[in-house]
């Protein structure tokens, strides 16, 4: 058989297939260096990862109740709306940045163990659902102090987590292997994550755009997807009516976005070890 026999026969769905079926079945691997992962950086330190839970709380307590003195909103809506935004955000945030250097990072493992490459999407995913949860204990401590009436259509958070999990994996194998093959998608995604912050309705919502006669823009909002992957978490914890168009978007993106990662995965699984 020939290098290029070889080559082309790597280049399969099945293979791609089988590296993701391979790479969550190695769940006791990735699930302990996910963890691992949460040790090693708060080793020594007192509070761990709840730093980052401290760190979350303040931001998201500072913005809130500025930005409600601002646009003169009531605190007691606005700040489970901005806290919820947040760590939603942290979770999206972290799957595009980190998902970028996935590979890059774990250089290491990729030429000395073998591995599938999913695996180390699955050790960012889980690491990330670790802090989420660390983090979504603030908005139980605000879902205390302002409590809102809760009906059996809020479970409907569970499988909008989970369709977050699965496209925070998508998103990391499509960048992580376009970052390790151009370098300079990294700090191309930095400088565009950054600004669809400003552009997403974390800090702010449709009514102060009104209320500030930006009205006509919110037609323009509904062309940032991050839109709707926040809402289908926000709404059903904030009590709020739950839109369907919402979800809609979020599966079609999900489809599309899962149809992307196979196409990189059969065409560049093979070649992310001499990119990196």
């Amino acid at each position: 058989m020939t290098i290029m026999d070889a080559a082309a026969q790597s280049r399969t769905f099945a293979r791609a297939w089988g590296d993701l079926v391979a790479g969550f079945g190695k769940r006791e691997l990735w699930l302990h260096l996910g963890w691992q992962d949460i040790k090693q950086r708060y080793r020594r330190s007192v509070l761990g990862p709840f730093w980052i839970t401290i760190a979350t709380g303040t931001t998201a307590v500072a913005m809130g109740g500025l930005y409600s003195m601002l646009f003169k909103l009531e605190l007691s809506e606005h700040l489970p709306y901005v806290t919820l935004g947040l760590i939603v955000w942290n979770l999206i945030n972290a799957s595009i940045l980190e998902g970028a250097e996935v590979f890059i990072a774990n250089e290491g493992l990729i030429k000395q163990l073998p591995t599938p490459l999913s695996v180390h999407v699955y050790r960012l995913v889980w690491r990330q659902m670790i802090l989420f949860a660390h983090n979504i204990i603030i908005f139980v401590i605000i879902a205390i102090v302002y409590p809102k009436p809760w009906n059996w259509a809020d479970l409907a958070v569970i499988p909008a987590l989970g369709l977050i999990a699965a496209n925070c994996v998508w998103v990391a194998l499509c960048f992580g292997i376009l970052a390790t093959r151009y370098r300079d998608i990294g700090p191309l995604l930095g400088s565009l994550v950054q600004l669809l912050f400003f552009m997403t309705p974390i800090i702010w919502n449709e009514s102060t755009l009104q209320a500030q006669g930006a009205g006509g823009w919110a037609k323009v909002v509904e062309l940032n997807p991050l839109l709707h992957y926040l809402d289908i978490v926000r709404a059903p914890l904030l009590g709020a009516d739950q839109e369907l168009r919402h979800w809609v978007v979020v599966l079609v993106l999900t489809v599309v976005g899962w149809t992307f990662a196979a196409l990189a995965m059969r065409q560049y699984r093979a070649r992310v070890p001499y990119w990196v």
